[in-house]
C-alpha cells in the first residue's frame, strides 16, 4: 500500500468517517485513497472553510475534526481558523499536503517550513518523514488534540512520503487514539470542597470545552450538587459579553472563584480588581501546565489552589464526592440566574418604525423558530450584530465564534453542524460584515445537499468599528466603515440556494417559514437598524 493508503486507513481505524477537504496537488494520493474507504470528502471552495467545519465537527460531536488542504498557500489559508480553534478548544487536526522530502532544500514547488510557521498556534505541530510511520504519526496526531484541553494539531505530509510503498502496518500500541482524563488527586479534591462549602458566594468559571452544549452533564451536576453557580465564559467579550447579562456586576461580591478549566487571561480581566474582590480566594484546575503557569502568574498570592488534572475528571470527582446539599445559597444562585436572564429585557425594548428592522424584532422572530423546532442548533457570529444574536437567542444547543474574536466561520459551522446532526434545525446568525468571508459556501452547501438557514443582519457597515470610532473618536471622525446593502440573498439564489431579502418586521415569519420549507441552504437578508449591541452591564 502507498503512504497516502496508510493514512486513510489510520484515520477510519479511529473512527473519521468525514473529512473538511479543498483538493490540491500535494493530496492528490489522499483523495484517491478516499474512494474505497468509505470516509466522505465535503469538498469546499476556501481551506479555511475546512478548518471552520472542523472545529464546528469537533464541538458538537465531541470527536477529531479532520481538515485536508494542500500545501503552502493552501496551509497558509488555514491559519485564522487554526487560531480560532485554540481559543474555542476544539479538537482539531490539520493534515497539509508538503513538497517532497527528497527535494528539501532545493525550491522545491511550493517548498515552506509549514510547521515552523503552524507551532506557535497548535498544540502540536510535525512533519512526517518516513512512510513507514504515518499510521503513528496520524494516530499521534489525532490524540494530542483530544487531550487535555483540547485543540488543533499541524500534521504536514510530503508528497512522496504519500506515494511512497509501505508493507501492511503493524499495531504499535493497543489504543493509539485514546486520550486520558488526568484525574486529581483526592486530596485536592477535599479542598475544593472544603472551600466552597466554607464560601458565603462562591462561583464557578468554566472555558469553552465545558460550556453547557458540549458538556451538559457532568459540569452543570456541579451546580446543585455543590450549591455553586456554574458559568462559562467562551465570548470576545469576556465578562462583558450580552449574553452574561449583568452578571459581572454581581461577581466582585463573589468571596471563592473556581477557574474549572478556565483561562485566567483577558476574557477575566486577569482575575484582577475591579472585576473581583481584593480578598477573593481562587482555585484553578486544568490538564495543561501552560494555564496553571498563566494563572500563578495574573493571580500571585490570590491563588489558593492550582491542580493539575483534566476539568471534565475534576467535575466527575466532584460529583461522585458529595450528594446534593439543602440548598444554603438559593437567593445567591437566584440572583446570578436573575442577573443573566437580564440580557433579554435589555435587548428587546422597542420596535421599529422606518424602513429597517431593530435587531431585537429580528431576533424575537427567529427565537419563534427555535422554540418551535425539535432539535433546534443556534450559531451566532460577528461583530455587533452577532452580540445582538448571544443577548437575545437561546438553544440547548450553541456555537459562537469564541475567544479568538475572529470572524467569518459561521457559514461554514453550519454545515458542519448539518452533517453531523441532520435532523437538526440549523440557524446561523450572522452579520452582513461576517457575510463576506465565506459566502461561496453556499456553493458547498447546495453541492452536498445540506439545508440551513443562514440570518445576515444587513445594516451596510462594520458596526462594531462604527460604535468603537463614534464612541472614542466622533461622528466626523469615521473611517473605513461603511458597506453596500448588498443583496446576499441574491447571491446565495445565484449559488443555488433559497433567497429572501427582508425590511419590515412583520415579513419575518413568513419569510422564514419560506426559507425552511425550501429544504435548501437559505439565506435571508435583513435590512436592520445599525444600533450597538447591549452590552454586559
Amino acid at each position: 500500500m502507498r503512504g497516502a493508503d496508510l493514512v486513510v486507513k489510520t484515520l477510519k481505524d479511529a473512527g473519521v468517517e468525514t473529512v473538511f477537504t479543498l483538493s490540491g496537488n500535494q493530496i492528490m494520493p489522499i483523495f484517491d485513497a478516499c474512494i474505497d474507504s468509505g470516509i466522505e470528502l465535503v469538498h469546499v471552495r476556501h481551506e479555511a472553510a475546512a478548518v471552520y467545519m472542523a472545529d464546528a465537527w469537533s464541538q458538537l460531536t465531541g470527536n477529531v475534526g479532520v481538515a485536508l488542504v494542500t500545501a503552502a498557500p493552501g496551509f497558509a489559508n488555514c491559519l485564522t481558523p487554526l487560531y480560532g480553534a485554540v481559543g474555542s478548544e476544539s479538537a482539531v487536526v490539520l493534515l497539509s499536503g508538503d513538497s517532497p522530502v527528497s527535494q528539501d532544500g532545493r525550491g522545491a514547488f511550493q517548498e515552506l517550513d509549514q510547521t515552523g510557521v503552524s507551532m506557535q498556534m497548535v498544540k502540536h505541530a510535525s512533519r512526517s518523514v518516513d512512510a513507514a510511520t504515518l499510521d503513528y504519526d496520524v494516530a499521534r496526531a489525532i490524540r494530542v488534540a483530544a487531550s487535555g484541553r483540547p485543540g488543533p494539531v499541524h500534521l504536514a505530509l510530503p508528497f512522496d512520503v504519500l506515494k511512497a510503498e509501505v508493507c501492511e502496518p503493524h499495531v504499535r500500541e493497543s489504543n493509539p487514539f485514546s486520550s486520558e482524563l488526568i484525574a486529581p488527586e483526592s486530596s485536592d479534591v477535599g479542598k475544593i470542597l472544603d472551600l466552597l462549602a466554607g464560601a458565603r458566594n462562591p462561583v464557578i468559571l468554566t472555558g469553552p470545552a465545558l460550556n453547557p452544549s458540549r458538556a451538559p452533564g457532568e459540569v452543570l451536576k456541579l451546580a446543585d450538587h455543590l450549591d455553586v453557580p456554574v458559568i462559562t465564559v467562551e465570548s470576545p467579550r469576556g465578562l462583558k459579553g450580552p449574553e452574561l447579562g449583568s452578571f459581572r456586576n454581581l461577581l466582585p461580591r463573589a468571596d471563592v472563584v473556581f477557574f474549572l478549566g478556565k483561562l485566567v487571561d483577558f476574557t477575566v480581566a486577569f482575575g484582577q480588581s475591579p472585576a473581583f474582590d481584593p480578598g477573593c480566594r481562587f482555585i484553578v484546575a486544568d490538564a495543561e501546565s501552560e494555564a496553571l503557569d498563566l494563572a500563578a502568574r495574573n493571580l500571585g498570592g490570590k491563588l489558593y489552589l492550582s491542580v493539575h488534572a483534566h476539568p471534565l475528571a475534576t467535575a466527575r470527582s466532584l460529583n461522585e464526592r458529595v450528594s446534593k446539599p439543602a440548598g444554603e445559597r438559593t437567593q445567591w444562585r437566584e440572583a446570578i440566574d436573575n442577573s443573566i436572564a437580564s440580557r433579554f429585557a435589555d435587548s428587546a425594548e422597542t420596535v421599529s418604525g422606518n424602513d429597517r428592522i431593530l435587531p431585537a424584532e429580528l431576533c424575537r422572530s427567529v427565537q419563534r423558530l427555535l422554540d418551535s423546532s425539535d432539535d433546534p442548533v443556534l450559531l451566532a457570529d460577528g461583530g455587533e450584530f452577532g452580540q445582538w444574536a448571544q443577548a437575545c437567542l437561546s438553544a440547548p444547543t450553541r456555537l459562537i465564534n469564541g475567544p479568538a474574536g475572529a470572524i467569518g466561520g459561521i457559514l461554514c459551522y453550519a454545515i458542519a453542524a448539518k452533517l453531523c446532526r441532520p435532523s437538526a434545525t440549523v440557524v446561523a446568525m450572522m452579520g452582513d460584515g461576517t457575510a463576506g468571508f465565506h459566502l461561496s459556501e453556499f456553493d458547498t452547501a447546495v453541492r452536498h445537499g445540506i439545508p440551513f438557514l443562514a440570518v445576515i443582519g444587513n445594516d451596510a457597515r462594520w458596526n462594531a468599528e462604527y460604535q468603537i470610532q463614534n464612541r472614542d473618536y466622533g461622528g466626523d471622525r469615521l473611517i473605513g466603515c461603511e458597506l453596500l446593502p448588498t443583496r446576499y440573498d441574491m447571491a446565495a439564489a445565484g449559488l443555488g440556494g433559497h433567497g429572501e431579502h427582508v425590511t419590515k418586521a412583520e415579513d419575518l415569519d413568513d419569510a422564514i417559514r419560506r426559507a425552511i420549507s425550501s429544504g435548501q441552504p437559505a439565506c435571508i437578508n435583513v435590512r436592520i437598524e445599525g444600533l450597538p449591541a447591549p452590552a454586559g452591564h
